[in-house]
């Protein structure tokens, strides 16, 4: 889908930024509180557009997304990076667009896919793609809460189509169903708190009061997306560059724990995945070993309170301490003794009171 956006049409853009940067709920994305005024403001960002070109491409599958959380000993990764990196795929089609704008308006033009402070959501519903919903995603009466964004500005005067309206009414499954209470209300999100943010963006240890939300999720969350009604409309996307990649449904956490460096990048080359490095993969992956209840586990988790990355350490002292407490009292004591590292020897001297209890 493409539609057109004017350069002044979202007004109420920096005010809304200011908003939410200053109640802190972008986290550590420090990049967000940079160069502000040109993320809210396309004039800004590049004086000479006056029109912005917004492309979106569905990536719906097939099935219930969400089926793979009943399934605690595997690991669920997002819908969208179980693909190949969206970036490359939108950036390519955007280029030849941009390159055919040109040439026909005798224009500029620039190509925009998180490489620049662009706020693709507000400009996608000036454009009249979609509106941005209860979850903050740009929701779509055709392809329902699937969709890819990106931007083409230009210098060329072009009609601006209708903006779209909101179409949520008085529904709020996505608000409901979050696991970690990530909305602080209607159309606001805390990153904080949101299991996307957590186990893709947030470079450090995951609070304690996340982990159990978090479930088997090691990589994203579709939650908030996968309720919405209006995905009845959303047909599986047909893009060929977007396929889904099957070896990556529902992987044992077994297998994923095991991963070191280069297997990880074998694994998950040319997918959003590997973002995150290994360090934080197995982080997380240690912290739906941790919520399966499943005692043969607990040695994937004792296999890594060796690891050099003291991110891996902690959630695997955690885990362990969920799944074979007694074990990990046992070790407790030369463990203390040999960790120098706070957070990870925090794990180990501060077992929660259920993490005293017998497995």
């Amino acid at each position: 889908m493409l539609r057109v956006a004017s350069v002044d049409s979202i007004p109420e853009a920096p005010a809304r930024l200011a908003g939410w940067l200053e109640a802190g709920h972008h986290g550590d994305m420090t990049w967000l509180t940079e160069r502000t005024a040109e993320r809210a403001d396309p004039a800004t960002l590049w004086p000479a557009a006056r029109s912005v070109v917004m492309l979106g491409m569905s990536y719906a599958g097939e099935g219930d997304p969400l089926a793979v959380l009943e399934q605690r000993d595997r690991g669920a990764i997002s819908l969208y990076a179980r693909r190949r990196d969206y970036h490359d795929v939108i950036k390519g089609k955007l280029k030849s667009i941009a390159g055919v704008l040109a040439a026909r308006a005798e224009a500029e033009v620039k190509v925009f896919v998180d490489t620049a402070p662009v706020m693709e959501k507000p400009l996608a519903q000036a454009a009249g793609l979609g509106w941005q919903g209860k979850q903050t995603v740009l929701v779509s009466r055709q392809h329902g809460a699937w969709l890819f964004l990106g931007a083409i500005y230009t210098s060329a005067e072009l009609p601006a189509d209708e903006p779209e309206r909101d179409h949520c009414g008085s529904c709020t499954r996505c608000l409901d169903i979050c696991p970690t209470k990530a909305f602080p209300a209607p159309y606001q999100l805390d990153s904080r708190r949101c299991i996307a943010y957590l186990t893709i963006e947030h470079q450090g240890h995951i609070d304690a009061e996340f982990r159990t939300g978090i479930g088997n999720r090691v990589f994203g969350c579709d939650d908030c997306l996968a309720v919405c009604p209006w995905n009845k409309f959303a047909e599986a996307s047909h893009e060929t560059r977007l396929a889904l990649k099957s070896e990556l449904d529902a992987l044992p956490l077994a297998d994923l724990a095991a991963l070191d460096d280069a297997a990880f990048r074998t694994l998950f080359a040319g997918t959003p995945v590997k973002r995150t490095g290994r360090d934080r993969f197995v982080r997380n992956v240690l912290i739906a070993i941790g919520n399966s209840g499943d005692p043969m586990l607990a040695a994937s988790a004792e296999a890594l309170i060796d690891d050099p990355s003291p991110l891996v350490r902690a959630m695997a002292t955690w885990a362990l301490w969920q799944l074979a407490p007694s074990r990990a009292a046992d070790l407790a004591p030369a463990r203390l003794a040999r960790e120098a590292d706070l957070d990870v020897r925090a794990e180990w001297a501060q077992p929660s009171p259920n993490q005293l209890e017998p497995a």
